[in-house]
């Protein structure tokens, strides 16, 4: 795996998966546009260890539910870095409750994060890949779209919906030698799953058949992989990162 000479855009890439997968591409060599909302402290902490590795980086703030701001974020991307070569979609947030105390907000706000957010990235950045005439997207979805998981009706339904896109438009954009791929992490080591009780932690951990939950670093290393020659024949596929949790 080698990306020098490459663009690289990761939305989200301020903490949790999205720093790992900036840094990872960063080693790699790629220069690498952090995308954050809020929070450009994390963000800017992710390019300065980029940069202080030799590495190059760039900080852009959009929330990419928002289509124009997504359009000016790819936009932004080729002109200070000079195109774009792979994008992760990886931006997402929760609003848990169950479906019957579930707000119609809530349920609005994480679809149009998490899908139309990756929707919207990903239509921008095609374009650009199509005039290329290449480029990999990776779209970060979930175990729970695959599994389902209770209190995540929104969650589940964004990140299956996901795995559809993805299909969908590795179909549509395979002749343009641009490949769209996705990975589905299980429990991963997060902000947002430190912030488990021990005993919910204990519950997930015995249902799965690896008995721990994964790292950051792990799932950063498979999306990667996506991006580099070494997938160069897989398309529209979702790779499960999850201890065995979906078997």
């Amino acid at each position: 795996m080698e990306f020098t000479d490459k663009v690289a855009l990761v939305t989200g890439g301020s903490r949790g998966i999205g720093r790992e997968t900036c840094l990872e591409l960063a080693r790699l060599g790629a220069a690498v546009a952090v995308n954050y909302t809020r929070g450009a402290d994390a963000a800017e902490g992710v390019a300065k260890e980029i940069e202080d590795a030799g590495g190059r980086a760039v900080t852009l703030q959009a929330d990419v539910g928002n289509e124009d701001e997504a359009t000016a974020l790819i936009d932004a991307v080729v002109k200070q870095l000079g195109r774009i070569d792979i994008l992760v979609n990886n931006a997402g947030i929760t609003r848990d409750a169950l479906i019957v105390r579930m707000k119609k907000s809530d349920w609005d706000e994480v679809l149009q994060v998490n899908l139309t957010g990756a929707f919207n990235c990903l239509q921008a950045a095609a374009k650009k890949m199509m005039k290329q005439r290449s480029g990999v997207i990776v779209n970060v979805s979930s175990i729970v779209g695959v599994i389902g998981n209770a209190g995540q009706a929104n969650y589940s339904a964004a990140k299956a919906g996901l795995i559809g896109l993805t299909k969908t438009v590795a179909k549509e954009l395979a002749s343009r030698n641009i490949r769209v791929n996705g990975v589905a992490p299980g429990f991963i080591t997060t902000e947002m799953t430190e912030s488990l009780a021990e005993n919910i932690k204990e519950k997930i951990v015995e249902q799965i058949p690896m008995g721990r939950f994964g790292s950051s670093e792990e799932v950063a290393k498979v999306i990667a992989w996506l991006a580099s020659d070494g997938s160069a024949y897989i398309t529209g596929q979702t790779i499960l990162i999850d201890g065995g949790l979906g078997m």
